[in-house]
């Protein structure tokens, strides 16, 4: 019998029907009987569903039973069970790192629909790589460093102070920082907020009046952030004020920078005066300086075209909102909302836009194809449902622009380390799995910097990004993954080519020792640096050469 150390290896592998994810396309049975000729493995079984109660009870009863010592799960993504697994382990007893997922659905059952027999075959050698994998793991543990209980939140919006404000009842410090010389974003601008028409100003104002009188909140205004180091659970940071620049220390940071209305300079005749943009009007509202009687308000000015493909998502439902607010200022007046498409997602908007027709609101589409023209006060344009061409007097048209990225997004984007977009917003670590993470760890972001976002949607993700930090800083001390690159000080030589390639600034180069060396906390395990050390001397556990050799030489034989 093979042997690791002193220990006889005893692997368990559990093959994973996934309902039919998996066994509707492979034949699991024979996957498990073959599971149980492999070297090494001394406890094969087939599960319905391994990653259900019954799935873990039974790895981890296998464990004690069996004496398991490398434990070995063939299902779907590690990227999502992979933890679930590995903590079933723990609980059992087993050191957390000696655990190996095979990629069976995703990797094998989804791509090779109706070739049962042939990917069965290619199943059994993906389970006799994970076997080959496991014999080779090592024990690991978890590192662990100390939290510093404060947050920094970046932006003064109505995401930034939800934020804030969550954080503040959590009793954590936050340290609020806001570019303009006022609170409340692009909030200070708008007249009433939708479904519920609420005045903006005293919604603002009230959420103003209650970030300041909490006292463990420190407000920086007309303030920016100048430069950050450390890692998560223990940044630094050098914070621009009118004063001077302040150093302070947090645990972890929000990102809530908000967005902007683009000004649609050179389209549709733009002026400010009688051709003017949705916020534009918002303004004039909040002044009472409406009187027009004939009114067109164009969709899509500036956005879902060449230079911007992406539809801004808020847009229709502030048209319909601002038009029933003049309809119900004047019911004789005329309102025309031009549109290609209208995007009111919820039934709460849905209602309003039924409403917004029985109010007598008229809405007329056009053709991306052929867009509005305007001359001498009146809106041109192809109607294709009719088949017709269509005029439209006025005497103000209002046109629907899109949210753009703020202004300085990307100095902060480099500040930070924290990817964007193409079109500048930035990018959350997986819009499914982890919609308001960032790829670099202690770092969120809410309201609109993520993408165009309604005040009700900012509020939420604020409240969301101020539940992730609480999930990082409620601990004692911060434990992560052992997963991470290592560097052997005895072969290194010090060409810091692994320092040029880590994306996430984890390397270091010791000046006095001539040698690189790696910050645990920062590396994610991206195995960058060992895919290029020339010695070898840069590795990633749990991805060594002799683990991944023992790979390649059992799907070889």
């Amino acid at each position: 019998m093979k042997e690791f150390g002193i220990e006889e290896l005893r692997i368990g592998v559990f093959i994973c029907d996934c309902g039919s994810n998996i066994a509707g396309h492979l034949d699991c049975n024979e996957i498990t009987k073959y599971a149980s000729t492999l070297p090494g493995v001394v406890f094969a079984k087939e599960n319905l569903y391994t990653c259900s109660e019954a799935g873990i009870l039974e790895i981890q009863n296998a464990i004690k039973e069996h004496h398991l010592n490398r434990v070995v799960v063939a299902s779907c993504s590690p990227r999502t069970h992979q933890p679930l697994f590995q903590n079933a382990c723990k609980s059992a007893g087993l050191n957390p790192y000696l655990f190996e997922m095979v990629n069976i659905r995703d990797q094998c059952s989804w791509v090779h629909m109706g070739e049962r027999e042939s990917a069965t075959e290619k199943a059994k050698e993906l389970v006799r790589m994970g076997v080959a994998k496991a014999s080779m793991l090592e024990p690991q543990d978890d590192i662990e460093t100390e939290i510093i209980k404060r947050v920094l939140v970046i932006g003064g919006g109505v995401a930034g102070l939800s934020a804030a404000l969550s954080l503040s009842d959590m009793d954590l410090e936050v340290v609020l920082i806001e570019k303009e010389r006022r609170l409340g974003g692009i909030l200070n601008r708008l007249y009433k907020i939708a479904p519920e028409l609420k005045d903006a100003s005293e919604f603002v104002s009230s959420l103003i009046e209650k970030v300041k009188s909490k006292g463990n909140i420190r407000l920086f205004l007309e303030s920016e952030l100048k430069d950050m180091g450390g890692y998560i659970g223990n940044f630094d940071i050098t914070i621009s004020t009118p004063e001077g620049d302040r150093d302070e220390k947090v645990g972890s940071i929000v990102v809530a920078t908000g967005a902007d209305p683009l000004r649609p300079k050179g389209l549709f005749g733009y002026d400010g005066k009688e051709i003017i943009t949705q916020i534009e009007l918002e303004e004039l509202l909040k002044k009472g300086k409406i009187s027009s009687k004939r009114i067109v308000m164009i969709q899509c000015v500036g956005a879902r075209g060449s230079e911007r493909s992406y539809c801004s998502r808020i847009c229709c439902m502030i048209a319909v909102k601002n038009a029933m607010i003049l309809k119900g200022m004047n019911p004789d007046s005329q309102i025309h909302i031009l549109y290609r498409d209208m995007q009111m997602y919820g039934t709460d908007k849905e209602k309003m836009l039924w409403d917004a027709r029985g109010m007598g609101i008229r809405f007329e589409v056009y053709s991306a194809d052929s867009p509005p023209e305007i001359r001498d006060k009146k809106v041109s344009f192809y109607q294709p449902i009719m088949g017709i061409q269509r005029e439209i007097p006025f005497d103000l048209c209002v046109l629907s622009t899109p949210l753009i990225a703020k202004e300085g997004s990307e100095a902060l984007s480099k500040i930070l380390r924290i990817p964007m977009d193409k079109n500048g917003f930035f990018l959350e670590a997986h819009a499914k799995l982890r919609p308001l993470d960032f790829s670099n760890d202690g770092v969120f972001l809410c309201g609109s910097s993520r993408w165009p976002s309604t005040v009700e949607e900012a509020i939420s993700q604020g409240m969301g990004a101020a539940s992730r930090v609480a999930s990082i800083l409620f601990k004692d001390r911060l434990v992560t993954s052992a997963i991470v690159a290592e560097i052997d000080p005895q072969s290194c030589v010090g060409c810091k080519g692994c320092m040029d390639l880590c994306p996430y600034g984890a390397i270091s180069y010791d000046k006095e020792k001539r040698i690189c060396k790696v910050n645990e906390i920062l590396c994610k395990g991206c195995g960058s640096c060992a895919a290029f050390c020339p010695s070898q001397s840069a590795q990633l556990k749990g991805f060594k050469p002799k683990q991944l050799f023992s790979q390649i030489r059992a799907v070889a034989q």
